[in-house]
This record gives structure tokens, sequence and C-alpha cells, in this order.
């Protein structure tokens, strides 16, 4: 069961006190009419949706020595006329026919090199969210204003593994599309994509009747454009007494739902963040160990194990805007455990970028995807900064779209970053520790204990089967992926140690 949370904007801190706790599932609206229609006639605002087959398009056969237009034009050019973002979805066609293309294989698809409005991060989509995308992805990119092209960049295939469960209002109540990862290329306005599919048989294969693996119907290319940075907060004093913040909210999860002997905490500690994210503060700031254990309301000689509250960025703080997610908030019962992943966007983004690539993320998850909201609970970047994901509150069982078949009762963590080949840095590796010994002690888990899981169905687990994990998880426990990438769930032991010391264990 899940709670759904019904809001509007500008709602006052005392009819927030009014609001129902749980609205029927069957109130939960779809996507906007522009979502559910096909790339080719959306008109939303903010979205700039490109179909090359009844348009003329720029020429298709640019090459890196094309004059481009000013850089500075360019770049006043999008603020002007994109300052919340747009997606430009353009649709893959099949390429030439390489003289060496075996016989029978399906042909390569994809754009040759064509100039684009700037955009900053690359994926692409197809019609049917239950195809696999069996074969490669590449593109490249020119750094906007210049002449100068990137190399071949792999995208990640991705195939649906982060995405909501099977058969979950999330999944079954709009138009969800297939999708590979999203990649960072950073400020462009040139592209270029090729998708080949996996050969019929592979070299010195006896198998030479094997049936072709064709390529997903309806595939586009995205590029997404994250919009211009939120301006800065002004500076302002912190409560004298956090912990003493009134409550506006009367939202928090049912308490049969949570471990009982910390209802009471989770309450008012809810209380507490909820309005400091509400009143529009781009940060919650970090307490102390003592200043958590002050703001869970603990009775004198109280001893939970829950970790010091880490620094978190808001919602607000990295730029989301909150018109292109659904207004209902769904909710599960507990966080009985953490997946953590890697993004796969790539390495090559600073940390003062990283608000612009969750924008961007969160565009591509819901206006490109097809999802109600941004998929991960939590981000971390490589800075070791936290950020808020999907919209519910932070210390409230958030229902995420991150792990299939595992996504209730546990809470999605993305460190932004490809770590297959490339070892994540310590700071992030130490932000997943602080963030999980300060949420999961919230919901009373161990990180260094197990947890049984009920699949909702995956590639790995069947519907309904009884999975004894690690309480903090990589998602190729979950699902047949090579998430968090091998260098990343390498580090998962130390995150769980480092964060049952953070919460006294």
């Amino acid at each position: 069961m899940r709670a759904l949370l019904v809001t509007s904007v500008g709602v006052t801190c005392a009819a927030a006190l009014t609001l129902p706790l749980a609205a029927p599932a069957s109130s939960a609206p779809v996507l906007s009419a522009a979502s559910a229609r096909p790339p080719s006639l959306t008109t939303e605002p903010g979205t700039d949706t490109t179909d090359t087959s009844g348009t003329t398009a720029p020429d298709t056969t640019t090459t890196s020595d094309t004059t481009a237009p000013d850089g500075a034009e360019l770049r006043a050019a999008k603020s002007a006329a994109a300052p919340a973002g747009s997606t430009q979805s353009l649709p893959l066609a099949p390429l030439a026919v390489p003289s060496n293309r075996v016989a029978g294989a399906p042909a390569v698809q994809g754009l040759p090199q064509r100039d684009a409005r700037p955009f900053s991060l690359v994926g692409v989509v197809w019609d049917d969210a239950e195809a696999e995308l069996h074969g490669t992805v590449q593109v490249r990119t020119r750094a906007t204003g210049t002449t100068r092209w990137s190399d071949w960049q792999d995208v990640e295939t991705h195939n649906a593994d982060h995405a909501a469960d099977l058969g979950s209002a999330e999944r079954e109540g709009r138009t969800v599309r297939g999708a590979t990862a999203p990649l960072w290329v950073g400020d462009s306005d040139g592209v270029e994509v090729r998708v080949r599919p996996e050969s019929p048989a592979a070299p010195g294969s006896q198998d030479r009747a094997a049936t072709p693996v064709p390529l997903p119907e309806g595939m586009r290319l995205e590029l997404v454009d994250p919009g211009e940075d939120p301006a800065p907060e002004p500076a302002r004093g912190a409560p004298a007494n956090r912990a003493a913040v009134p409550a506006v909210f009367a939202d928090t999860p049912p308490t049969a739902a949570l471990p009982e002997v910390l209802t009471a905490e989770i309450a008012a500690a809810s209380a507490v963040n909820a309005e400091v994210a509400e009143l529009g503060a781009s940060v919650i700031p970090a307490l102390t160990q003592a200043e958590t254990a002050e703001s869970v309301n603990l009775a004198p000689g109280a001893k939970p194990y829950i970790g010091p509250r880490p620094r978190i960025v808001t919602r607000k703080g990295w730029g989301a805007d909150e018109k292109l997610r659904e207004r209902n908030f769904g909710y599960t019962k507990s966080v009985k455990a953490a997946f953590v992943h890697h993004s796969a966007t790539g390495n090559n983004y600073t940390c003062k970028q990283a608000p612009s690539v969750l924008r961007s993320i969160y565009r591509y998850h819901v206006k490109s995807s097809g999802w109600r909201d941004f998929g991960y609970n939590f981000a971390v970047d490589k800075c070791g900064n936290i950020y808020e994901g999907r919209a519910g509150g932070v210390t409230k069982a958030v229902l995420g779209a991150h792990t299939l078949g595992f996504n209730t009762n546990t809470m999605g963590i993305a460190v932004l970053g490809s770590y297959g080949s490339t070892n994540p840095p310590a700071a992030a590796v130490t932000a997943v520790s602080k963030l999980t010994a300060w949420k999961l002690g919230l919901f009373g888990a161990n990180p260094k204990g197990k947890v049984t899981l009920v699949s909702g169905g995956s590639n790995k687990y069947k519907k309904g089967v009884k999975v004894k994990m690690n309480v903090i998880s990589g998602h190729r426990d979950g699902f047949a992926t090579e998430c968090p990438g091998a260098r990343l769930y390498k580090k998962l032991g130390t995150a769980r140690t480092s964060s049952a010391k953070l919460q006294g264990r």
C-alpha cells in the first residue's frame, strides 16, 4: 500500500495541516497529454521537439570545419529561448550500408553529423518499454561555438533496469518508453549518433542461420538542455534551535508501517525537515549527532542507532522544475534497504555542474522516458555533495523508480558518474555512508545487516520471490546489470562499515 499526498504550488503552511494523508491510487494523474503523445507531436512549453521526417532539417553533411555561430550568441539565444530547459527529440534512421555488413543483419541506425540547438545531455529512447536494445550506442558531439568534435563515446544501453516496478501505477498509468542511460556531454551544438545491432552470429560461429536481433522500433535521439542554474539564495541565519521548529505537515507514513520504537522520533524528524525544505530553503543543513538525537525527540537515556543528519541540497537548490513532475507523491511503508547506483552519465562533469546534470537527468526521466519524477531518491556527486532526488520528503519512505522489482520499501542512491573502470572518489563513498547512516537509522535498519525483500519481478528474480540481501546493496544484487559499476560495487563493504559506525554500532 502507498499513501498519496496531493499538494499544490503556493499552499500555505496552515493549509498543509489539513491535507489528506491518503488519496486513492486511481486519483493519481498520468503524465500530461504532451508527454503522452509521440515526441514528434509534443508541444509542451520548454520542449523543442524536432521531427526531421516532415520538416527541413539542417544540413546533415555538416563537417568539423563548418563555421558555427558565435558561442556568445548561441548562449544568449539559449538563455532567452529556454531558461527552464528543453528537449530536442530526433528520429533515428538507417545509415549507409557498410560494404562488410553481414547478410541478413539489421541495419545500423543513427544520425549523420548535424547542427542542433545547444544541449548538454544525450540519450536514446524507443516506443516499447519492454523491448531491449541489443547492440551498442555511440555518440560524438561538437562543443558549442567551436569546430571541435569529441571522440566517439559509448552510451550505456541500460535496458529498463532503472524503472518503476512492473504492474505499478507509474509503469502502467502512462506512456513509458524504453531508454538508454543518459550521457552528459557538456555544452554542445552538434551531434552524430550510431546504433549498431548485435550480429546474428559471433565471428567464427557455426550458427550462421541465427535470427538477427532487431533494434527496437521508434528510436529517437534525445538532446537535453538543463537550462540555467537557479539564482543564488541570499544568506540567511540558521534558527537558534533547529530541533524546536514547529511541524507544518501531518503527512508522515502510517505509524503502523514504521518500526514501533521509532514512530514518534521519525514523525518529529519528518516535521522538522519537511518545513526546512518546504519553506523554500536550497539546503537542509547538517546536524551533529547530538542535534540529530534532539531533533527526533529522544527520551533521556535512549540510544537508537541513527547517524547525524548530513547536509542535503534540496530540489530547489539544484533547480528542479516542479511543473514537470506528477503532482502526487507515492509512499511505501518503510525503508528497509538502500540500493546504490551509478548514473552512467560519465565522469566528465565538475561538481559545479552537478545541478545541471541532475536537471538533465530529471528531464530525461520525465519527458523522454515517461516517468512520474526523477527516478532516484537521492544523488551524490564526485565531491560528496548529497542531493534530494524524487520529491515527497527526504525523511519519508518515498516510492522511487530505481531498481526494477525492488522499489518497494527501499531507497535508491545514484552516484553521479560511471564507475565500471574508474574508482569512485572517496568523498562520494563517504557521502553514501553518511546518508545511509541517517536515513536507514530513521527506520531502524542496520547498514551491516541483512534484509529479506519480496521481488516485484525482474530479469534476476521472479515476482513474489523472497530474496535475502544486504541492507546496503548494489543495483546488480536485484537485477542482472553492471550497475553500479564494478569499482563502486567493491566499495560497498566500506560504506556499510562506515555507515554502521556513524550509527554508533
